[in-house]
């Protein structure tokens, strides 16, 4: 089997990376199959979640779901380098640190005037919140 390396980094640390048969990013116009060989490109990131298609791990696993949000994509025709804003595996979202965490964004956004520009940092971590709320719905609904 075809495979090439892959990487996904966001700003305080190295969340993932090994070998891959494939790798769906999410861009901000659809989302972007990556096979081996693949073109060289950089495309900038939506909002949703990647794919990676890889060869069973220790549990049998064949494709990890990352949730990824804004940043950046730089393929080559050996490997993928996502340079997300904000990216975390669905298996590692707790929905209750992220309630927690989005409750406590909006009582600052609550404090916050209404021309104050750290307005903008607490509003992208609600939308961010939210995301990782419906995704893991989607991926742990009973």
């Amino acid at each position: 089997m075809d495979t090439f390396k892959y990487q996904i980094v966001r700003p305080d640390k190295l969340l993932s990376e090994g070998d891959a048969l494939s790798v769906t990013v999410i861009t901000r116009t659809g989302e972007l199959g990556i096979l081996p060989h693949h073109a060289p490109e950089i495309c900038a990131l939506g909002e949703g979640v990647m794919r990676i298609n890889h060869v069973p791990d220790e549990g049998g696993e064949t494709i990890t779901h990352i949730v990824i949000s804004g940043g950046y994509a730089g393929i080559t025709d050996e490997h993928v380098i996502v340079l997300a804003d904000h990216a975390r595996n669905v298996n590692d979202i707790d929905p209750d640190v992220v309630e927690d965490t989005k409750d406590d964004a909006e009582d600052a956004l609550e404090e916050l005037a209404a021309d104050d520009p750290g307005r903008s940092y607490f509003e992208s971590k609600i939308k961010w919140c939210d995301l990782l709320l419906k995704v893991n719905e989607k991926f742990h609904a009973s």
